[in-house]
Parts: C-alpha cells; structure tokens; sequence
C-alpha cells in the first residue's frame, strides 16, 4: 500500500492534513523555496502539536550546500526529534557521493530520506546503491523547478518504474513527489511506491504558497486507498468511508469498458536470435471491464482512466526482451488486474512485422486476489505513530 505525505508549514497547517487524513506530515517552507527548511522552533512546535499522531519529515534546507553543513543540519533537524530527516541532493556526482558518505555515520542512528530531482538528474537510480550501502533509510524523486513542470511530464512511467524498482531491490523505501496533480495518483499508485508527497494539490487554488485547505486535503486521500487489516484481521471500513471507498459504492452487475485500441510501439520481443537485434513494432489491443458507480460519476477516485493501461504497457515493454507474445499479454492482464477496479481484461498482442498481416495472441482473465508489500510509514501508524524496536 501507498502512504500520503502531505507538505506543511506549521502548526496549524498540520492539523489540517491529519484531520484530512494524511499519513505522514513533512515540514518545510514552500514560500522560501521548494526544499526550503523552516526555523528549527517552528519545526518543535509542529511536533508537540502532532504529539506523535503521524511520523514526520523535515527537510534539511538547500539542495546545494557543501557536504559538511547538510550533516550539521541534519544533526540540527534529527535532535528535535522528527522520524524522518530528508536530505536534497543535486549534481554534480562528486558532491552527491561526498554527501551521502559523510552522513554514513548519521544514518547509524537517524533514518535519512535522500531527496533526487528529476529534473536534474539524467539517471537517478544510479546513487541508490551508494545510498543503500550508506545505511539511508529510504530515497525520492522530486523536481527542483516548481514552475516547470510535475513529476509526470518530466519522466516517463517507465523511468519512474524503473526508478522505484532500483530502490526496491537495494532494500530503500521509496516516494515519488513533484507538482503531483489529482490525475497523477491513479497512475503513480500503479508503480507502488511506499509514499507520495503533495503540497500544491493539498492548497487552496493549487498555490502551494497558499495555505493548506481540508476539501483539497480529502480530495487527494480519497484518491490513495487504505485497506489494511487491523489486529483482528477485519477491513476498517469506517476509515475507508472516511477516505471515499464504500462496500457499496459499485455495481458488480454493471460494468463499463474502458479501452485502447490500435496503440502501436516498438518492442523488444521475439525467440528468434535475428529478433534480438532491433524492437520491432507491436499493435496492442486492450479492453478492461470495471463495475460502474451505482451513481454518476462525480469524482475521479470512480474513474479507472485508459492512461493506467498505456503505462502499464510502456512499463513492461521498459524492463528487458520478451521471447514470447504469450508473456507480454499475461504481463499486460496481470498488471491491470493489479487495481481493485477492474474486474476482467482482455489484451490482444500483435507482432505486424512477421509477415503480410499481424499474428499474435488474444486472452482473457479475470481478477484474482493480490498481495500487498509491507509499507514502513503504514506500519508505523499502527504502532501509534512511531517506529517500534
């Protein structure tokens, strides 16, 4: 499951994203810049007033600072007492690894979250094994420019597939952040990254130096489920009604068809060794049957959008050769039967480069039971808001 971290200032500001349901509460200062640190008085005020409710992130400050001054704040920041200390790293490489191994020694008593910026950063998984082997906690990716553009627009899916599938591997906990915008969540909840971090989307008008607004807040939570059995192995559903999702809210016996049709890519695929040489193009089509609202649509937190089954095609076909046409559709159907929302998926696979037409293959299959990965921050907040030992 994805956790929602939800950016504040203060305070005040903090009681509005718990009330609004968010699972982590970060502190930084928006209007002094993207990774801007506020004053370390602020940030102990914010923790007496939370009083452990959330775990809780600070950013460090400036991105660019010299190695020596990110470990002094760090150890500034982690003294007050937040769960998560979040350290920005911007090229060039040689900076970056000097930071992150003058904070191996601090890592040994504070989890650190290291902060990349897509929008700096060619090849960002290439510093998670040195994060890794430096004892961080966890890793995100996020956009410097704020102005620019979202998470979504500067990477593919499948970058940041691969990106959280690297932190994955070398044991980190991973978030995606960066200008996320409503539409965004459906398609990055796809990817399972362990948090998603907001500010602009959780502010009035969608200015993140605006202040925090609760319908925002509420707005994004419904978006990220939370289906996490409690001791006693029983869904609580009062916390999923408080979050948008209801038992009832869909008609089983009503479906609606959400579909893609004549998409056409090029593909690493094929037995033959002459077939490893260059992709060749494939034709994809994809239909997804999903239960329909037993009302109109009103929100999007109804919708399951076509956009989650280009990226999950563009995902699959990112990863590595494929012999068969037969694996890339049961690829395809699985990973769309991933979400809760769908019901039954139909992918027909055509290689159109074999000969005079296409061949290919046509399946179908219907949603099976999925086993969600252990979430650090979900499990912190069934321990009362803090990390157990």
């Amino acid at each position: 499951m994805t956790a929602m971290l939800a950016s504040v200032t203060g305070p005040e500001e903090a009681e509005i994203a718990i009330a609004g349901g968010a699972d982590i509460i970060d502190l930084k200062d928006p209007a002094a810049g993207g990774f801007a640190a506020l004053p370390l008085a602020r940030i102990r005020n914010t923790l007496i007033a939370i009083e452990g409710r959330r775990p809780t992130s600070a950013v460090t400050g400036d991105p660019a600072m010299q190695a020596d001054g990110i470990v002094a704040s760090v150890r500034e920041i982690a003294a007050i007492g937040v769960d998560y200390v979040k350290v920005g790293l911007i090229p060039p490489e040689q900076g970056q690894l000097a930071a992150i191994q003058g904070l191996a020694k601090t890592a040994t008593t504070t989890r650190l979250v290291a902060c990349l910026f897509i929008d700096r950063e060619v090849e960002p998984e290439r510093l998670v094994a040195a994060l890794a082997d430096a004892g961080f906690a966890g890793v995100m990716l996020d956009t410097a420019n704020k102005t620019k553009g979202r998470l979504t627009t500067e990477a593919s899916i499948a970058k940041l597939s691969a990106f959280v599938r690297a932190a994955r591997e070398h044991g980190l906990m991973v978030g995606l952040a960066g200008g996320l915008e409503p539409p965004d969540v459906p398609r990055l909840l796809s990817l399972q990254p362990d948090f998603l971090g907001f500010r602009g989307a959780l502010c009035a008008s969608g200015r993140r130096e605006a202040g925090l607004d609760i319908h925002a807040v509420t707005a994004i939570r419904k978006l990220i489920p939370m289906t996490r059995s409690d001791a006693a192995g029983k869904v609580d559903y009062r916390l999923l009604s408080m979050r948008g999702y209801h038992p009832d809210s869909a008609d089983p016996s009503q479906m609606a068809r959400v579909y893609i049709r004549d998409l056409v890519l090029p593909v690493r695929i094929g037995a033959y060794s002459h077939e490893r040489s260059a992709p060749q193009k494939v034709r994809f089509d994809v239909s997804v049957d999903v239960p329909r609202p037993r009302s109109e649509t009103q929100a999007m937190g109804q919708v399951y959008s076509y956009d989650l089954i280009t990226d999950a095609i563009q995902r699959i076909i990112a990863e590595e050769h494929i012999d068969f046409v037969e694996t890339l559709a049961e690829r395809i159907g699985t990973e769309v039967l991933r979400d809760s929302r769908t019901a039954r998926v139909t992918v027909k696979v055509e290689k159109l480069e074999i000969g005079p037409g296409g061949v290919g293959v046509e399946l179908t299959m219907d949603r099976s039971a999925q086993v969600e990965e252990e979430n650090p921050i979900l499990a912190m907040l069934e321990n009362g808001g803090r990390e157990t030992s």
